[in-house]
């Protein structure tokens, strides 16, 4: 039995009258949202969107983990290699093709399933978040790339503290561009960011089910270590160089993004390769961190803790008793060969 079809049953007419249903699974960095996405996937005839900032852009595979065609096991993927790197993918974009996707998976009668640790992006859909039409004000915004450039972006960041704290401590300096935007906000408006998001709406369009994956800190953050020594074993080095070739600009939204703000320096002959790596190590926990605290301010997440590996089956067991709990017992999917013809659902 598909989603479609018995919301189409339960509502007693050739049209569907409930919210569509949506799955998310979030969770920091490297802890295991991919493996955990696939199993759960299989079993409840979804396709996964990712809900990663980064894996949108071309070329950028090795530093953003992303998942190789060939080991997506046939389950179809959106959002994935849409867009070239010097594009300034945005939460505003991720959330109108998202919502597009949502319709168009939902009428295939399969589970829309968004997998991903960028809070905004995934709660910007699951929720009906209205992005701030405050305008731009493009001097304003040179002004302030100047300052970053001859001051340092730290010096930009405490300059957001001053007028919006609460932005100031969700966002990275390194976040070049949100940090202007949020300047840019507060010089427009008078208001701030984080008002703007506080006051967004919090009831959802869908009949949603968010599952966040945890686990203990220290252990994450050795999985992290893990992540970025095997990144630099399957050629991270060698994909930021290339971008740089392409001539992608160090300026690009997409190389602020962790593994490449930190290597392009090494590769620019301003610092050596550990200093690379430990940097990109600390960054990397330290965003897992602030992903954490931004899940803390979500509503209605269902927590599995993952700390135990050798569970995974008995984690993918109580993820599973969650949607069952959710979405009802009766929809599970039970695999078959013509699903897995999908194809990758770029």
């Amino acid at each position: 039995m598909s989603f479609h079809e018995n919301e189409q049953d339960r509502s007693g007419q050739g049209v569907s009258t409930v919210k569509p249903r949506l799955l998310a699974l979030i969770g920091p960095t490297a802890v295991g949202k991919t493996a955990y996405s696939l199993e759960i996937a299989k079993r409840w005839n979804a396709e996964i969107i990712s809900g990663d900032s980064m894996q949108v852009y071309k070329g950028m595979d090795v530093g953003t983990a992303k998942l190789p065609l060939s080991e997506r096991e046939g389950i179809p993927h959106h959002l994935i290699d849409i867009c070239e790197p010097d594009h300034p993918f945005s939460a505003a974009e991720f959330q109108e093709r998202c919502r597009t996707l949502i319709t168009e998976i939902s009428a295939r009668g399969r589970l829309p399933f968004i997998v991903g640790g960028t809070g905004l992006y995934v709660e910007s859909v699951c929720y009906e978040y209205e992005f701030a039409k405050t305008g731009s004000d493009e001097a304003f915004r040179a002004e302030q790339q100047r300052f970053a450039e001859s001051h340092g972006t730290e010096a930009l960041h405490d300059r957001l503290k001053l007028v919006d704290p609460a932005s100031a401590g969700r966002l990275h300096p390194n976040d070049l561009r949100r940090v202007i935007r949020a300047l840019e906000i507060a010089h427009l408006t008078g208001g701030t960011m984080s008002e703007q998001l506080a006051g967004q709406t919090k009831t959802s369009p869908y009949e949603l089910c968010l599952v966040g994956l945890t686990m203990d800190r220290q252990k994450l953050y050795d999985r992290v270590e893990r992540r970025v020594d095997l990144m630099l074993e399957e050629g991270l080095v060698d994909e930021v160089r290339r971008l740089l070739e392409r001539g992608v600009p160090e300026s690009a939204v997409s190389m602020r993004g962790l593994g490449y703000k930190e290597i392009v320096p090494y590769i620019l002959g301003e610092r050596t390769l550990g200093e690379a790596v430990y940097l990109l190590k600390r960054d990397t926990r330290h965003f897992a961190k602030r992903q954490l605290s931004w899940f803390r301010h979500m509503h209605d997440i269902s927590w599995v803790d993952v700390t135990d590996e050798g569970n995974f089956s008995g984690n993918v067991q109580a993820i599973h008793d969650i949607l069952a709990g959710k979405f009802g017992n009766q929809l599970e999917y039970t695999c078959n060969q013509s699903f897995f013809d999908g194809g990758n659902g770029q």
